[in-house]
């Protein structure tokens, strides 16, 4: 559903909202023109941003960021907004002052094609671990690789291939390195904390779980 002019969302407490702003400003800086989708149902928000928007329609390639934050009371609402939008939000919220748990959502809403494509919410098993260094490991080197293969003469298949085969090469229990760049663009690992993720999976659905989130990859 779209949000009206007046939806809200009513946060447990200021850190909660806090910690919203901080996931949705690193995917912003990531991607200045992406967007969220924000699904609350009951006292959970789920938040999901997209890394990389896949191809073909049922988003081959696809990797997701989810964060998910508790909420007072009872909601329900499923609306993409502008990640820009929510940032405006939070940047009038600290000129003002406004100390508030409450968060209006921008009314104006946007359909990117990931959006559409999204992980079902039961039905994963466990398959293993994977550790957060291994993530940032695959990240930093698909980053440089991507950089000095992509010259200002390559075209915009060129690129597109380049970029499907570096991040979709696998990790342990074929984890694409995509999740790498994910954990690393939303601040998911840190490399002076080692972590392990556990990894699930469901269908063609792969899920790393980390402390800080969760990254969704196709």
């Amino acid at each position: 559903m779209s949000p009206s002019r007046h939806a809200t969302l009513t946060f447990t407490d200021a850190e909660s909202l806090l910690d919203l702003s901080t996931f949705v400003s690193r995917a912003r800086a990531y991607d200045a023109t992406g967007a969220v989708r924000l699904q609350a149902v009951g006292a959970v928000l789920a938040a999901w941003v997209s890394v990389l928007p896949g191809r073909d329609l049922v988003g081959t390639g696809a990797v997701l960021g989810l964060r998910t934050t508790p909420l007072e009371g009872h909601h329900e609402l499923d609306a993409t907004v502008l990640l820009a939008a929510l940032t405006d939000r939070f940047a009038r919220r600290s000129v003002t002052q406004d100390t508030s748990t409450v968060l209006a959502v921008p009314p104006a809403t946007v359909s990117p094609p990931w959006s559409g494509v999204m992980p079902p919410r039961a039905g994963w098993e466990p398959v293993g671990q994977i550790s957060s260094t291994s993530l940032l490991s695959a990240a930093r080197t698909g980053v440089a690789e991507v950089a000095e293969g992509t010259p200002d003469t390559a075209g915009g298949p060129a690129v597109a291939a380049l970029r499907a085969a570096v991040w979709g090469r696998p990790l342990e229990h074929d984890v694409p390195a995509g999740a790498g760049l994910a954990a690393l663009a939303l601040g998911f690992a840190a490399e002076s904390q080692p972590q392990q993720a556990s990894v699930h999976r469901s269908g063609p659905w792969t899920r790393v779980s980390l402390p800080a989130g969760y990254v969704v990859c196709r």
